[in-house]
Protein backbone atom coordinates (compact mmCIF):
# COMPACT_ATOMS: atom_id res chain seq x y z
CA UNK A 1 0.00 0.00 0.00
CA UNK A 2 2.86 2.40 0.83
CA UNK A 3 4.53 1.63 -2.51
CA UNK A 4 1.25 2.29 -4.30
CA UNK A 5 0.82 5.64 -2.50
CA UNK A 6 4.38 6.67 -3.44
CA UNK A 7 3.73 5.73 -7.07
CA UNK A 8 0.55 7.83 -7.16
CA UNK A 9 2.22 10.85 -5.50
CA UNK A 10 5.18 10.77 -7.92
CA UNK A 11 2.81 10.48 -10.87
CA UNK A 12 0.70 13.44 -9.72
CA UNK A 13 3.62 15.71 -8.80
CA UNK A 14 4.96 15.34 -12.36
CA UNK A 15 1.63 16.53 -13.75
CA UNK A 16 1.82 19.95 -15.43
CA UNK A 17 -1.51 21.04 -13.94
CA UNK A 18 -0.19 20.43 -10.43
CA UNK A 19 2.98 22.42 -11.16
CA UNK A 20 0.92 25.31 -12.61
CA UNK A 21 -1.41 25.19 -9.59
CA UNK A 22 1.54 25.46 -7.23
CA UNK A 23 3.07 28.34 -9.21
CA UNK A 24 -0.22 30.26 -9.33
CA UNK A 25 -0.67 29.91 -5.57
CA UNK A 26 2.91 31.06 -5.01
CA UNK A 27 2.50 34.04 -7.35
CA UNK A 28 -0.76 35.13 -5.70
CA UNK A 29 0.56 34.63 -2.15
CA UNK A 30 3.82 36.50 -2.64
CA UNK A 31 2.02 39.20 -4.62
CA UNK A 32 -0.69 39.76 -2.00
CA UNK A 33 1.76 40.13 0.89
CA UNK A 34 4.14 42.29 -1.15
CA UNK A 35 1.41 44.73 -2.21
CA UNK A 36 -0.37 45.00 1.15
CA UNK A 37 1.34 47.06 3.85
CA UNK A 38 -0.87 45.44 6.52
CA UNK A 39 -0.52 41.69 7.13
CA UNK A 40 -4.17 41.44 8.23
CA UNK A 41 -5.36 42.84 4.89
CA UNK A 42 -3.06 40.41 3.13
CA UNK A 43 -4.46 37.50 5.11
CA UNK A 44 -8.05 38.50 4.31
CA UNK A 45 -7.28 38.81 0.60
CA UNK A 46 -5.40 35.51 0.53
CA UNK A 47 -8.18 33.82 2.51
CA UNK A 48 -10.72 34.63 -0.20
CA UNK A 49 -8.33 33.40 -2.87
CA UNK A 50 -7.54 30.17 -1.02
CA UNK A 51 -11.18 29.36 -0.29
CA UNK A 52 -12.05 29.75 -4.00
CA UNK A 53 -9.07 28.28 -5.85
CA UNK A 54 -8.06 25.42 -3.53
CA UNK A 55 -11.50 23.69 -3.45
CA UNK A 56 -11.96 24.17 -7.22
CA UNK A 57 -8.60 22.68 -8.18
CA UNK A 58 -8.84 19.91 -5.58
CA UNK A 59 -12.25 18.65 -6.69
CA UNK A 60 -11.78 19.05 -10.47
CA UNK A 61 -8.25 17.64 -10.58
CA UNK A 62 -9.17 14.68 -8.34
CA UNK A 63 -12.25 13.89 -10.44
CA UNK A 64 -10.39 13.98 -13.76
CA UNK A 65 -7.46 12.01 -12.33
CA UNK A 66 -9.80 9.31 -11.07
CA UNK A 67 -11.48 8.89 -14.47
CA UNK A 68 -8.14 8.90 -16.28
CA UNK A 69 -6.83 6.25 -13.88
CA UNK A 70 -9.75 3.85 -14.43
CA UNK A 71 -7.61 1.40 -16.45
CA UNK A 72 -4.88 1.52 -13.79
CA UNK A 73 -7.49 0.79 -11.10
CA UNK A 74 -8.84 -2.16 -13.10
CA UNK A 75 -5.29 -3.48 -13.43
CA UNK A 76 -4.82 -3.22 -9.66
CA UNK A 77 -8.13 -5.01 -9.08
CA UNK A 78 -6.83 -7.96 -11.09
CA UNK A 79 -4.01 -8.28 -8.56
CA UNK A 80 -4.40 -9.84 -5.08
CA UNK A 81 -4.96 -6.42 -3.49
CA UNK A 82 -7.97 -5.55 -1.37
CA UNK A 83 -10.33 -2.97 -2.85
CA UNK A 84 -10.31 -0.78 0.25
CA UNK A 85 -6.50 -0.55 0.07
CA UNK A 86 -6.63 0.54 -3.58
CA UNK A 87 -9.27 3.21 -2.92
CA UNK A 88 -7.53 4.43 0.24
CA UNK A 89 -4.18 4.60 -1.56
CA UNK A 90 -5.67 6.74 -4.31
CA UNK A 91 -7.26 9.02 -1.73
CA UNK A 92 -4.10 9.40 0.35
CA UNK A 93 -1.93 9.90 -2.74
CA UNK A 94 -4.16 12.65 -4.15
CA UNK A 95 -4.56 14.33 -0.75
CA UNK A 96 -0.82 14.40 -0.01
CA UNK A 97 0.00 15.71 -3.50
CA UNK A 98 -2.51 18.56 -3.25
CA UNK A 99 -1.37 19.39 0.29
CA UNK A 100 2.27 19.54 -0.85
CA UNK A 101 1.34 21.84 -3.74
CA UNK A 102 -0.63 24.10 -1.38
CA UNK A 103 2.06 24.21 1.32
CA UNK A 104 4.83 24.98 -1.17
CA UNK A 105 2.74 27.50 -3.11
CA UNK A 106 0.83 29.31 -0.35
CA UNK A 107 2.03 27.87 2.95
CA UNK A 108 5.63 29.07 2.75
CA UNK A 109 4.71 32.74 2.05
CA UNK A 110 2.09 32.57 4.81
CA UNK A 111 4.60 31.37 7.40
CA UNK A 112 7.24 33.88 6.25
CA UNK A 113 4.97 36.94 6.35
CA UNK A 114 2.67 35.81 9.19
CA UNK A 115 4.60 33.46 11.47
CA UNK A 116 1.88 33.31 14.10
CA UNK A 117 -1.04 31.18 15.20
CA UNK A 118 -3.31 32.62 12.52
CA UNK A 119 -0.71 31.92 9.83
CA UNK A 120 -0.37 28.28 10.82
CA UNK A 121 -4.17 28.05 11.16
CA UNK A 122 -4.61 29.25 7.58
CA UNK A 123 -2.13 26.67 6.35
CA UNK A 124 -3.99 23.97 8.29
CA UNK A 125 -7.36 25.15 6.94
CA UNK A 126 -6.02 25.08 3.38
CA UNK A 127 -4.78 21.50 3.85
CA UNK A 128 -8.09 20.34 5.36
CA UNK A 129 -10.13 22.02 2.60
CA UNK A 130 -7.97 20.23 0.02
CA UNK A 131 -8.67 16.85 1.63
CA UNK A 132 -12.41 17.59 1.98
CA UNK A 133 -12.83 18.32 -1.71
CA UNK A 134 -10.76 15.28 -2.68
CA UNK A 135 -13.25 13.21 -0.64
CA UNK A 136 -16.21 14.91 -2.37
CA UNK A 137 -14.54 14.25 -5.74
CA UNK A 138 -14.27 10.53 -4.90
CA UNK A 139 -17.99 10.48 -4.11
CA UNK A 140 -18.78 12.26 -7.39
CA UNK A 141 -16.72 9.74 -9.36
CA UNK A 142 -18.34 6.73 -7.72
CA UNK A 143 -21.88 8.04 -8.36
CA UNK A 144 -21.50 7.77 -12.13
CA UNK A 145 -19.11 6.11 -14.57
CA UNK A 146 -19.76 8.81 -17.16
CA UNK A 147 -16.82 11.23 -17.12
CA UNK A 148 -18.83 14.26 -18.27
CA UNK A 149 -21.51 13.69 -15.62
CA UNK A 150 -18.90 13.14 -12.91
CA UNK A 151 -17.07 16.37 -13.74
CA UNK A 152 -20.42 18.16 -13.89
CA UNK A 153 -21.35 16.90 -10.41
CA UNK A 154 -17.99 18.07 -9.08
CA UNK A 155 -18.37 21.55 -10.59
CA UNK A 156 -21.90 21.86 -9.19
CA UNK A 157 -20.66 20.83 -5.73
CA UNK A 158 -17.98 23.53 -5.87
CA UNK A 159 -20.47 26.14 -7.11
CA UNK A 160 -22.86 25.28 -4.29
CA UNK A 161 -20.31 25.40 -1.49
CA UNK A 162 -18.28 28.37 -2.79
CA UNK A 163 -21.02 30.63 -4.18
CA UNK A 164 -24.63 29.46 -3.96
CA UNK A 165 -24.61 28.52 -0.27
CA UNK A 166 -23.83 32.06 0.87
CA UNK A 167 -26.58 33.41 -1.37
CA UNK A 168 -29.10 30.96 0.11
CA UNK A 169 -28.08 31.92 3.65
CA UNK A 170 -28.43 35.64 2.86
CA UNK A 171 -31.86 34.99 1.32
CA UNK A 172 -32.99 33.15 4.46
CA UNK A 173 -31.66 35.92 6.71
CA UNK A 174 -33.57 38.56 4.74
CA UNK A 175 -36.78 36.50 4.64
CA UNK A 176 -36.69 35.75 8.38
CA UNK A 177 -35.04 38.97 9.55
CA UNK A 178 -37.90 39.60 11.98
CA UNK A 179 -37.16 36.38 13.84
CA UNK A 180 -34.15 35.56 16.07
CA UNK A 181 -32.44 33.17 13.65
CA UNK A 182 -28.83 34.13 14.45
CA UNK A 183 -28.31 31.01 16.57
CA UNK A 184 -29.78 28.87 13.79
CA UNK A 185 -27.08 30.29 11.51
CA UNK A 186 -24.47 28.55 13.64
CA UNK A 187 -26.04 25.20 12.80
CA UNK A 188 -26.42 26.06 9.12
CA UNK A 189 -22.69 26.80 8.81
CA UNK A 190 -22.03 23.11 9.56
CA UNK A 191 -23.52 22.34 6.13
CA UNK A 192 -20.64 24.07 4.34
CA UNK A 193 -16.93 23.35 5.06
CA UNK A 194 -15.85 26.54 3.23
CA UNK A 195 -18.09 28.71 5.42
CA UNK A 196 -16.81 26.95 8.54
CA UNK A 197 -13.22 27.62 7.50
CA UNK A 198 -13.90 31.26 6.65
CA UNK A 199 -15.62 31.99 9.97
CA UNK A 200 -12.82 30.37 11.98
CA UNK A 201 -10.19 32.55 10.30
CA UNK A 202 -12.26 35.76 10.47
CA UNK A 203 -12.95 35.33 14.17
CA UNK A 204 -9.26 34.82 14.94
CA UNK A 205 -8.40 37.90 12.90
CA UNK A 206 -10.56 39.97 15.29
CA UNK A 207 -12.75 41.28 12.47
CA UNK A 208 -15.89 39.59 13.79
CA UNK A 209 -17.22 43.05 14.73
CA UNK A 210 -17.73 43.64 11.01
CA UNK A 211 -20.19 40.71 11.02
CA UNK A 212 -22.58 42.48 13.43
CA UNK A 213 -24.75 40.64 15.94
CA UNK A 214 -24.39 37.39 14.00
CA UNK A 215 -20.62 37.75 14.32
CA UNK A 216 -21.01 38.05 18.09
CA UNK A 217 -23.05 34.82 18.11
CA UNK A 218 -20.38 33.07 16.05
CA UNK A 219 -17.63 34.38 18.36
CA UNK A 220 -19.47 33.10 21.44
CA UNK A 221 -19.59 29.62 19.91
CA UNK A 222 -16.54 29.24 17.65
CA UNK A 223 -14.31 31.32 19.92
CA UNK A 224 -14.52 28.84 22.78
CA UNK A 225 -12.45 25.69 23.19
CA UNK A 226 -15.57 23.55 22.91
CA UNK A 227 -16.60 25.43 19.77
CA UNK A 228 -13.19 24.85 18.17
CA UNK A 229 -13.34 21.14 19.02
CA UNK A 230 -16.84 20.82 17.54
CA UNK A 231 -15.78 22.73 14.42
CA UNK A 232 -12.73 20.50 13.96
CA UNK A 233 -14.95 17.44 14.41
CA UNK A 234 -17.38 18.75 11.75
CA UNK A 235 -14.52 19.34 9.32
CA UNK A 236 -13.23 15.80 9.90
CA UNK A 237 -16.77 14.50 9.27
CA UNK A 238 -16.74 16.33 5.94
CA UNK A 239 -13.68 14.23 5.06
CA UNK A 240 -14.84 10.94 6.54
CA UNK A 241 -18.50 10.75 5.39
CA UNK A 242 -18.07 11.38 1.61
CA UNK A 243 -15.01 9.12 1.46
CA UNK A 244 -16.67 6.35 3.47
CA UNK A 245 -19.75 6.39 1.22
CA UNK A 246 -17.53 6.23 -1.87
CA UNK A 247 -15.50 3.38 -0.34
CA UNK A 248 -18.64 1.32 0.42
CA UNK A 249 -19.91 1.85 -3.15
CA UNK A 250 -16.51 1.04 -4.65
CA UNK A 251 -16.30 -2.26 -2.75
CA UNK A 252 -19.71 -3.26 -4.10
CA UNK A 253 -19.21 -1.93 -7.64
CA UNK A 254 -19.01 -4.46 -10.45
CA UNK A 255 -16.07 -3.46 -12.64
Amino acid sequence: MIRLIKLIILDILKNRIMIIYMMVLALLSWGVFSLEDNSTKGLLTLLNIVLMIVPLVSIIFSTIYQYNSSEFVELLLSQPIERNKIWLSLFIGLSISLILAFVIGAGIPLIIFECSTIGFMMVGIGCLVSIIFVAIAFLSVILTRDKAKGIGISIMCWLFFALLFDGIVLFLMFQFSEYPIEKAMVGITALNPITLSRILILLHLDVSAMMGYTGAIFKDFFGTTLGLMITFFLIIMWIFIPFYISLVKFKKMDL
